[in-house]
Formats: C-alpha cells, structure tokens, sequence
C-alpha cells in the first residue's frame, strides 16, 4: 500500500486540517446561521444514537442553532464497542464502555428514546413503534449493522454461542462464557466475511483471550475459524502473536486457519456445541461465533440497500444514491474505501453535517475529506494502530496520508501505543456525547 510516511505529529497536523476541510462550510457560515434565529431553517431527523447519529446531530446544532435537530434512539445508553474486547477478557467493566445522552440535550437536541420502525421517503417521516410520526427535511440515518443468517446459528444459538458484536449483555455472557471455560477446551472464535465492522475488533479480541489463558488457562488456545485468507493489520498482529503468544511453534496460543485451508464455517450446532467448516468440525465449550453483516433492519426496510446488504451513497454529501434528502452514515453506508470504524462513522457524521447545514442554507457544501484511527490491543500494554486521511478522488474514496505502527518498533512504543488507545477513546466519546 503507498502512502505518506508521517510521524503520530505530522499525522496529528494532516487529520487536523483534514477535519477543517470536512467541516469548512459549517465553519465558515457559523455567524451568518447563527445570527438568523428568526427564520426557520428545517428539520433534521437522525435515526440512531451511535459514534455516527451522535455526532451529525451535535455538529448540525454547533453550525447552526436555528436548525430542529430530533435524534430517534431506542436504547436511554450507549455502550461502546471499541475497547469492549476488553471487557470479554476480563480486563474493564462494561460500566466503562456505558454512556447518556444529556450532553446531546444541552445543545438543544430533541433526544427521542423510541424504536424508529419506518422511513416514507415521499412524505418525508419517520414513524416510530409507538405510532409517532416525525417530519424532515433532511434525514439522517446512522442505524449500525445486522446480521445475516448462519445455518444453526438462531436466537437460542445466539445465547450459546454470543457474537458480543454489539457492546452490552452479550458481551458479558461471553466474558463469562470464557471465564468458565475448560481448562484445555479451545476459545473457538469464527470470523465473518468481508466487508464488516471494525475489521480488526476479531483478532484484538483473538489476542486479548490469548493473553487472559496464558494466565488462567495454560491448557487452552485460541482457534480462529476465517473465511478470509488475509485480515487487517495482519502482518503486525502475526508478528505480535509471535512474540507474545508462540504463533507458529507447537505451543501457540493462537491458531489461525484462513479460508483457503479451511476456516470457512458453513453450519453451527449450539446443541452440541459444534462449529462445522468444510474440511473439519470443532467443539468447546466456549464458541464466538460472529455472523456476517449487513445494514441494519430500518434502512433495509426503507430500501435503502442495494443488493450488497449496504446503503450506496454519494460520497460528497453521503446521501443516499436511492432516496432523495435522505444520507447515510456510519457502518451502514457503502462507503468503499473507508473502514467500517467508529473514528471513520465520526468523520463521516462531521462531513455529513457541514454538507446538510450548507444545503438547508442554500449553500454549496464544501470538499469532504476523512479521517480514521483505529488501535488494537494485543495484550494491556502492546498496542498497533493504522491511521489514515481520505479525500474523494474522481468520484472515489482514497487513502491520501497515513500510516501503520511500525512493524519492529521496541517495547516502549507499544506501551505508548496502548496509552493512546486509552486517549483516544475518552476523546472520541466526550467528542460524541458531551
């Protein structure tokens, strides 16, 4: 992959002037909206309360007050999924990971707790279970991901064998699930297919179980079961695995077996606790099974998937290419070439916001540009990360900055690069939620 080679502070700089791009037509016209009170500018509804709906509907109501923001989010807290697989291992309270929604009120954000049930694109609502109807002008819908079907793997399986995908009492069963476990049983963890959201969340989760069985769990392993035959960050993960946890010898903690040599699983049995690929069946106690993905059910429902399970979108506006006024953001969208990420569904709010704000005021919205950074962590004190700046480029998305940790760098500096997770996650959620 070609790209600039920066230092975290040269990288710090371009993400910086990458953010003020995004939102250069909100900051440019903040005090002409905000002196116009009086005039009613319109409504926006966002439909969904994540690291995406959070932030558009913040970023709408500080470029211009005289916009009627309503957020529609079923759950009254928000538990995150980044730093989550820390939760899994035994290492953080989920009670960490929990956060409200009063500091979204303070800016003056309707904060609706319902079920957003139906999109009509040609009367402009949003209906929610309990029958309201809410009008826009403009829509936003950031719902997150669902999952598509696994042969065996039903609501009951779901309970046996947890996906802990979505931060919350799934992620505590299977923290419990994996505390319970046989000594000498494996940690079986199936990975999904390409694309889904945060790309490298199953293999953290792969090293963070690693970790806690060689305190434990001495007897027992990780087996990852991949339809895929490459990953995220791979080569820094297997170098990782290689000092921490023996990858490749007889006495590794880890065994990863890709697609090609069959870790593509085709059915799981929760009754017998059994995971079936095509060349082998596996048990134990403790199966991670997480599903491959799609859109969540609310956009599908409005028809603003394609064939692809995902939202296509325009990339300048991140509108929907199916539904006029309507944008989508987050892990639902299509957006090819950036990742399904929390920074990336951040960025993505931010630009979706500028874009909104100026088209609601008659204005032209600026060039988008993007940003993501994604750490993992491989034990609590070895961090990695990648980082990008994105820009659209002859109608696509591309990579124009940044980077990846150093694949021989010293101890030191993974140590730093685990205290900057932890950084970067108390300011990415104050940055959504305050």
């Amino acid at each position: 992959m070609s790209m600039l080679k920066l230092n975290r502070r040269g990288f710090v700089k371009l993400s910086g002037a990458a953010a003020l791009v995004g939102l250069s037509t909100s900051a440019v016209h903040r005090p002409l909206f905000a002196a116009d009170k009086e005039k009613e500018k319109g409504r926006v509804v966002v439909i969904g309360g994540g690291y995406g709906g959070s932030v558009a509907a913040k970023y709408i109501r500080l470029a211009d007050p005289g916009i009627d923001v309503t957020l529609i989010e079923q759950n009254e807290h928000y538990y995150s999924c980044p730093l989550s697989n820390w939760v899994v291992a035994g290492f953080r309270d989920l009670e960490v990971q929990k956060w409200g929604y009063e500091g979204l009120k303070k800016h003056g954000i309707k904060v609706v707790h319902e079920h957003a049930t139906e999109i009509d694109p040609a009367a402009k609502t949003v209906t929610t279970k309990g029958g309201t109807k809410f009008k826009y002008d403009r829509l936003i819908v950031s719902p997150g991901v669902a999952f598509k079907p696994v042969q065996g793997y039903d609501a009951e399986a779901e309970e046996k064998m947890p996906h802990a995908w979505n931060a919350g009492p799934q992620t505590v069963l299977l923290g419990k699930q994996l505390a319970a476990m046989r000594d000498g049983d494996p940690f079986i963890l199936v990975a999904p297919p390409d694309p889904f959201r945060c790309p490298p969340g199953p293999y953290e989760r792969a090293s963070l179980v690693a970790h806690y069985l060689k305190k434990n769990k001495p007897k027992s392993k990780v087996i990852i079961l991949d339809p895929k035959d490459k990953f995220s960050k791979m080569p820094l993960f297997q170098g990782a695995w290689t000092k921490l946890y023996g990858f490749g010898t007889d006495k590794s903690l880890i065994e990863w077996i890709p697609g090609g040599e069959g870790g593509k699983v085709t059915r799981v049995d929760a009754k017998t606790m059994t995971v079936y690929t095509d060349m082998a069946e596996y048990k134990s106690s403790c199966i991670n099974v997480i599903p491959p993905q799609k859109a969540n059910a609310i956009a599908e429902l409005a028809k603003l998937t394609d064939d692809s399970g995902w939202c296509p979108i325009n990339f300048d506006t991140l509108e929907s290419k199916i539904h006029k006024d309507v944008h989508v953001i987050g892990d639902a969208a299509q957006a090819t070439g950036l990742p399904k990420s929390g920074y990336a569904a951040n960025s993505e709010a931010k630009v979706c916001a500028a874009a909104v704000v100026a088209l609601l005021n008659g204005q032209k919205p600026g060039e988008p540009s993007f940003v993501n950074t994604c750490y993992s962590m491989l034990s609590p004190t070895f961090g990695i990360s990648v980082a990008g700046v994105y820009k659209v480029v002859e109608g696509k998305i591309k990579e124009v900055g940044g980077g990846l940790s150093p694949a021989d760098a010293p101890e030191f500096i993974r140590l730093q690069e685990a205290t900057y997770n932890e950084s970067w996650y108390q300011s990415i959620m104050a940055d959504t939620f305050s």
